[in-house]
């Protein structure tokens, strides 16, 4: 039953944190952080300290694989923290499926927000730069990052926290 719970609780944080996403395009971090440690606590209680070696290359694993896109500004800071508290609670081995998901979750979201604001032909062009960049080696320009006031932005963190909901049910109704 205990175990159960820390699939409850990697729920609630997501479902917290697509909130705050959704309504401020933020992801503070007083969830974040509390999150990573609740995972860890959680996780200790429930298996001990296998669970907390989970837990912690968990949240490592979480953190290491969204880096990159942090360093190269497409993703957010609070996005990038998610990933690692909800490592923490899912652990290295769930983590990859989580993180998968939300990728696929996300972008079914971005080919939505493309065609609703009309913005096909700009995405393609992106799409040429960033793989301009990619093949000679280079950063993309600041055109296609985070920092550019008129990219469309998907929040992640609601991709994320839909992810989350439903592998934490299916692991719950023991579907997976």
């Amino acid at each position: 039953m205990m175990k159960d719970g820390v699939w409850v609780l990697a729920a609630l944080l997501a479902a917290v944190a697509g909130w705050t996403d959704w309504r401020s395009r933020r992801i503070p971090n007083w969830l974040t952080m509390s999150g990573l440690f609740a995972g860890i606590a959680a996780n200790s209680v429930a298996w001990g300290w296998r669970g907390t070696k989970d837990a912690l290359l968990g949240a490592g694993l979480g953190l290491a694989l969204l880096l990159p896109l942090v360093l190269l500004r497409s993703l957010g800071g609070g996005d990038w923290k998610l990933a690692g508290a909800v490592g923490a609670f899912v652990g290295r081995h769930h983590l990859i499926p989580v993180l998968v998901f939300s990728a696929l979750v996300a972008g079914f979201m971005a080919v939505v927000l493309i065609i609703w604001k009309r913005r096909v032909i700009q995405t393609l062009r992106n799409i040429g730069h960033l793989l301009g960049a990619f093949a000679t080696l280079h950063l993309p320009g600041s055109e296609v990052t985070l920092d550019n006031p008129e990219s469309l932005k998907v929040p992640f963190g609601i991709a994320m926290a839909f992810a989350v909901i439903l592998y934490s049910a299916a692991q719950l109704w023991r579907i997976s």
